[in-house]
């Protein structure tokens, strides 16, 4: 593993070298850590090199945003910025929630830079429960602080029964996101900019191989909008679980990566 810092970005490099290959990158959802594809890591790296990052603003790279309005443009440019630092022509880009949203951006924005695409749990244009949610967390962490927002995230992302079977594991991880937590105003502008995106008009323009990847439970982000993403993309796939919250690639890791390296390789 190599690692690295470009304009801020702290990057890893797994499985390398690259020269040749087909490359993944992976982008996180809201939390912006790269180490949330821990449960990927090793079916990925068995096959391709794999380049993770934290988001600009989150985990170890640079704690803030440029100033100006933040958006999901914006987290789409610090992809390029990953793959210009590690001389990579174009990747293929899974992403979770927030980084499946950048991956779309990206596909309009750059489309020479981006191979295929997977899109976890993501969304086209703003949508009311979204909105609903993001509210009570914004309003968890103005009123009460990063404190009481890590402690109610488990119900955002994961099955109430996944969460009985592992609270102690929940616990344990609680206080380590709360000492990483972002700046309040860095985490309320990524909050923000993933409410204002809205591509849904483009869509039609998107023409990569792109797999939409969702779960039946998810509490954060409706199963429409992922249906709505498959039906309205040119070239997409649909892979639906019953199970697993919005955070499924981390409840049931092994039915997610089975069709990511199937779609991945061709299949």
């Amino acid at each position: 593993m190599t690692s690295g810092t470009v304009d801020g970005i702290f990057y890893e490099l797994h499985g390398g070298p690259v020269a040749g290959r087909d490359v993944v990158l992976l982008s996180s959802g809201l939390g912006g850590s790269g180490a949330f594809w821990a449960p990927q890591m090793r079916a990925l790296t068995q096959r391709w090199p794999v380049v993770t990052y934290d988001h600009r603003g989150t985990g170890r790279s640079v704690r803030a945003l440029p100033p100006g309005p933040y958006s999901v443009d914006d987290m789409a440019q610090d992809m390029v910025k990953v793959m210009d630092a590690l001389g990579l022509a174009k990747a293929h880009v899974v992403g979770h929630a927030a980084g499946g949203n950048a991956g779309l951006a990206l596909a309009l924005s750059h489309p020479d830079r981006l191979g295929k695409l997977v899109v976890v749990n993501g969304w086209s244009r703003p949508d009311p429960h979204i909105q609903r949610c993001f509210d009570t967390r914004i309003h968890l962490l103005n009123d009460s602080g990063p404190e009481a927002y890590v402690h109610a995230q488990p119900i955002f992302l994961y099955p109430a029964d996944w969460i009985s079977r592992n609270h102690d594991r929940l616990m344990a991880e609680e206080a380590h996101h709360v000492a990483g937590f972002p700046p309040c105003e860095v985490m309320l502008a990524r909050i923000n900019a993933l409410l204002a995106f809205d591509i849904d008009a483009r869509l039609e323009d998107i023409p990569h191989r792109i797999l939409i990847s969702a779960s039946a439970d998810d509490m954060l982000v409706p199963m429409r909008c992922s249906q709505r993403l498959a039906a309205r993309l040119p070239n997409a796939a649909f892979q639906q679980v019953a199970w697993g919250g919005h955070g499924f690639t981390v409840t049931d890791p092994e039915t997610f990566n089975e069709g990511l390296v199937a779609f991945l390789e061709g299949a």
